[in-house]
This record gives C-alpha cells, sequence and structure tokens, in this order.
C-alpha cells in the first residue's frame, strides 16, 4: 500500500470519554472469551432471569473499566497505558485459552522465574497470531483514532464527572437486580475471577509484589542442635544418598503404580520401593521445592518463612553431613543458597546440552571423582529437568524413543493425545534409565558407603485432561493429575543392615498409606541419623520399620 494513500486515510477524532469506551470495549469483548465461555458453563442461560444476568456481565465489566480508565487515562499516558493492557491481555488470554492455567500469584510468580530458555518454548506461531489478531491489531486501531484535546474549562469537568457518575450509576443499578447472583456465582466458583482480565493480573502482580517484596525478613537459623547419633548396627562404613528430585513427572503414567505402558522396565529390575500414593506441595515448582525442603508441612506451608529460616539441607551441613547441589531445572528456588552448588547451564557439554539446557544425565557427569573424594557423610541433590514442557520431546534423546507417534511440537494442545502421551511416556523412559544409572552408580560405591536413593517430583502434569495443560492450577481446584507424584526410594543392602531397616515392611506401608513432600524433611534427617528437636519420627517414611536403639 502506497505510503501516501496511508497518510491519507481519514483518522477518526474522537473526545477523550468516548476513547474510554472504545478501550474499554475492546478489552470486554476481544480478550474476556474465556471468562465469558466459564460463565456461560456455569449458569443456565435458558431460564430468562439467569440470561439478563449473564448479559448484564459485559455491561458491568464495560462501564467499570470505563470508570477506571476516566480515572487513570490522562493525556500523553492514555494510549500507551491501553496499548500495554491490550498485549499483556492477550497473552494471559492465550495461556488460558490453550492451556486451561489461571492467572493469580503463583502463575505470575511462575512467569517470572520462569528461564529464558523456558519462555522460548512457548513461543508457537499460534501465540504469534494470538498476540497478531487480539493484541497488536487491537492496539493499532488505538493508535489511529485521534483523541481530541479537552480544555480545562467547567463545562468539560462537568462531562467528565457525569461520565464517572453515569458509570458508577449503571454498577449500581446491576446491583440491585443481580448482588445476589453475582455473590453465589463467585463465591461458589471463587477461581473464576482469575479468568477475568486485566483483573486477574493486577491482583495476581500485586499479591506476588506483596508477598515478594514488602515483607520484611529476618534470617533466622533453625535445627542449632543438630548433631549424628551412631546408626544401631554401625558397620564403619559412612552414608551416601542421592536424592533426585524430579520436575513434572506425574504419578499416572508409572509403570511401577500399575500404568499400562512399561515407562519404567529398569526401576522394575531395581529392588525399588515405590510409593504409590504420594502428593505434592504445590502444583508448581516456586512453591513444591521449597516446602518439600523445609520443616512445615503443605497444610501450613508459608513461602515467607520459608525463605527465611534454614532447609534440612542446611541442617544436615550443620550436623557434618557434605552437601552438594547440581542444577539442571534452571534454579533451586533458593534452596540450595547456603550449599555448595554446581549449575549444569555454564557446562560445555555439546554431546548432552544446547542453549543452556542438559539432558538429565549429564548430572551424573564426573559424579563419581567427587564421590571418591568424600570422607564423610554425604548426600547429592540432582535437580532434575525430567518431564519439563511443553517440549517434552527435549527431554530424552531420539534413541530412546520408546512410544510413537510422538508431539514433536510445543503446540501439545494441536497435537493429539496419543502422540501428546507418547512423547511424555517417553521422557519418564529417559527418567527411569536416569535412576537406574544412579542406583548403579551407588553400588559401585558400596566398598566405601552405605548407600540410598530418593526419587520424587516437585508436581505433576495435565496432558488435556478437562482441557487442561501443563501445571500450576490453584492446588484447592488442581487436578489428581498435577498433585499426584511418583515417589521411589533404594537402599543398598549394606545400608539397610547398617540401620537396622525392615524392607519388607517399608513395601507393605508404601503400598497402602498415603504419603507427601511433607514426609522428605525428617526422612533425610533419619537417613543420616541426625538427631534434632525438629526431627518427627512419625512422619520419617523409615522410622517404624527400623530396629530399636540399642
Amino acid at each position: 500500500m502506497p505510503s501516501h494513500f496511508i497518510k491519507t486515510l481519514p483518522r477518526p477524532s474522537v473526545s477523550p470519554w468516548l476513547f474510554n469506551i472504545i478501550a474499554a470495549l475492546l478489552i470486554t469483548i476481544v480478550q474476556n472469551v474465556v471468562y465469558f465461555r466459564k460463565v456461560l458453563q456455569l449458569v443456565d442461560v435458558s431460564i430468562g432471569h439467569n440470561l439478563l444476568f449473564v448479559a448484564s456481565m459485559p455491561v458491568t465489566l464495560l462501564v467499570g473499566l470505563n470508570l477506571i480508565f476516566s480515572l487513570i487515562l490522562l493525556p500523553y499516558i492514555r494510549k500507551p497505558i491501553v496499548i500495554f493492557l491490550l498485549v499483556i491481555d492477550a497473552f494471559a488470554q492465550y495461556f488460558m485459552q490453550s492451556y486451561g492455567v489461571l492467572i493469580d500469584r503463583g502463575m505470575i510468580q511462575n512467569a517470572v522465574d520462569t528461564t529464558p530458555t523456558e519462555t522460548l518454548a512457548l513461543i508457537t506461531p499460534e501465540l504469534g497470531w494470538y498476540l497478531l489478531l487480539s493484541g497488536l491489531l487491537p492496539s493499532l486501531l488505538i493508535l489511529w483514532i485521534k483523541v481530541k484535546p479537552v480544555n480545562l474549562t467547567w463545562q468539560n469537568i462537568g462531562y467528565h464527572i457525569l461520565n464517572i457518575l453515569i458509570s458508577i450509576l449503571v454498577v449500581v443499578l446491576v446491583a440491585t437486580f443481580y448482588y445476589k447472583d453475582y455473590a453465589s456465582l463467585m463465591r461458589n466458583n471463587q477461581q473464576l475471577i482469575k479468568n477475568l482480565v486485566p483483573t486477574n493480573m493486577f491482583i495476581g502482580s500485586y499479591s506476588y509484589y506483596k508477598h515478594n517484596y514488602l515483607k520484611k525478613r529476618v534470617f533466622t537459623p533453625i535445627g542449632l542442635d543438630a548433631h549424628q547419633v551412631a546408626a544401631v548396627h554401625d558397620n564403619g562404613k559412612k552414608n551416601l544418598v542421592i536424592l533426585v528430585v524430579g520436575e513434572t513427572t506425574r504419578a499416572q503414567n508409572f509403570a511401577l503404580g500399575g500404568y499400562g505402558q512399561p515407562t519404567t522396565p529398569r526401576l522394575a529390575a531395581d529392588n525399588v520401593i515405590y510409593f504409590p500414593d504420594t502428593t505434592s506441595c504445590g502444583t508448581a515448582t516456586a512453591v513444591s521445592v521449597p516446602c518439600m525442603f523445609s520443616n512445615m508441612p503443605r497444610s501450613h506451608y508459608d513461602g515467607d518463612t520459608a525463605d527465611s529460616q534454614d532447609n534440612v539441607l542446611d541442617i544436615l551441613q550443620r550436623a557434618n553431613v557434605d552437601v552438594l547441589w547440581r542444577e539442571n531445572d534452571g534454579g533451586c528456588k533458593d534452596v540450595c543458597l547456603r550449599v555448595p552448588t554446581d549449575d549444569l547451564s555454564h557446562w560445555q557439554l555439546p554431546e548432552l546440552c544446547s542453549a543452556g539446557v542438559c539432558l538429565d544425565e549429564a548430572l551424573l557427569r564426573n559424579l563419581d571423582h567427587y564421590i571418591d573424594e568424600r570422607t564423610k557423610d554425604t548426600v547429592i541433590v540432582l535437580h532434575s529437568i525430567g518431564s519439563h514442557g511443553p517440549t517434552y520431546y527435549q527431554r530424552y534423546p531420539k534413541g530412546m524413543a520408546a512410544f510413537s507417534p510422538t508431539c514433536d511440537s510445543n503446540e501439545i494442545q494441536n497435537c493429539s493425545n496419543q502422540a501428546l502421551v507418547n512423547t511424555y511416556d517417553n521422557t519418564i523412559v529417559y527418567i527411569d534409565d536416569m535412576l537406574d544409572k544412579t542406583i548403579k552408580m551407588l553400588q559401585a560405591h558400596g566398598d566405601k558407603f552405605n548407600t540410598a536413593m530418593v526419587y520424587l517430583s516437585d508436581h505433576g502434569e495435565s496432558l488435556g485432561e478437562n482441557g487442561l495443560y501443563l501445571h500450576g492450577m490453584p492446588y484447592a481446584v488442581a487436578p489428581a493429575q498435577q498433585t499426584h507424584i511418583p515417589m521411589v526410594m533404594w537402599l543398598s543392602p549394606d545400608y539397610i543392615k547398617a540401620h537396622g531397616v525392615h524392607e519388607g515392611c517399608v513395601k507393605e506401608r508404601a503400598g497402602r498409606l498415603p504419603y507427601s513432600q511433607d514426609n522428605l524433611f525428617s526422612t533425610l534427617l533419619g537417613l543420616f541419623n541426625v538427631g534434632t528437636q525438629l526431627y518427627q519420627p512419625e512422619l520419617d517414611v523409615f522410622q517404624p520399620c527400623r530396629d530399636p536403639q540399642q
């Protein structure tokens, strides 16, 4: 199109009040499709009263936004503010519509904590089209419209006040007729508001800011009485435990728990103990990882408190246990701040790593050398990338693709369910292989150590069930796929003898009792015979099955 023609196109000139209504209308109609779809699923509009109630919602949102815009959309900043809202609303709408996520503080935290590599994995052609149609094109309309300058006269001030009063009056009228309906709908569906843009993003962002920056924290050491005691049948060997923290792996697809696909053949042959009824502390890494290492159960977990006190790794280190954290998942969420850490994103391993992301097998690289140098009890934490999506196909070598067809794309919502599940199952086959290699590494050091391995995932994952993908749903409404996680433990014969553990007892209890990430804190302390008042024997997986102390 010739530039001369563009310059000669007529540009509509509107008053500031009409501009506010146009901006509010764009957000109401174009960018709240998910919200109104949810409402129509919850309210029976075949009833006349309900139909009018639902019809009042876009009106209420429109005048509510108009009221807010009348107060904040001032000359010079009105267009930048509206364009910013349109673009971020388009992002939010895409992820809510494509993956079924809700926007709250937890999701804002996930967005802030996301690494550049994880961000790139979420960029798809579909996202580009969505931003173009619901973000950029409305923004171009906003840029095209001219806003008439308004002099500060009593008449114009009166128009401005009248616009505000009319908006308030409409809200009051709607409340007069439908307040009970709104109250009932929101009270019985408390997550609904997390679909309403831009309200959800502002509430979530403020909650995140208040949670992370407004509260003053004083660090409090805990477990100052931590000390090691001798094993029941001390054989003179030191203890070596490797804790593998998984990522986004759900129990539903673990063959050890009865899943139909053979996703864990190697672990099945390793005489491991599987805990089929295990739940996570959260539905996102930023919650679950700090929670599982803290001394607080999920029911009383507070992120601020966890951030401002020691965790179980600090306490083990205080009790003269060597600690090493190896990171392959974009960050330890501050759990490893005070212990030695290897970050694989800085490693140069072209055969295993690309663009700062490594296959989990890299976590075992040169670990033998580190172990050979240990002269004390040692715990090694391997924070794996596991089944992290949406690029599941990048989590395993192509040669280990046990199931096909696969979904070799980050647009997982467009893959067939079978291809998506196959790809996800392939990640578990690779996890199975990596854990088997970890056990064999421990066995190779059995001459020097009593060895053990613990594996549990941080949270699960949705693979399209009920229209949900990925994870991060609020815990109260999260499906089991996001909270039901695999937990696996392996003990060497020497460890079993030295610590008086009755393996059959542990397996029997694992098969019939529920467990959770709440068990990790005291179980780790128990694995190293660390005595402290913080130790809770009822949460130690092995305590009921140990020989009594002599």
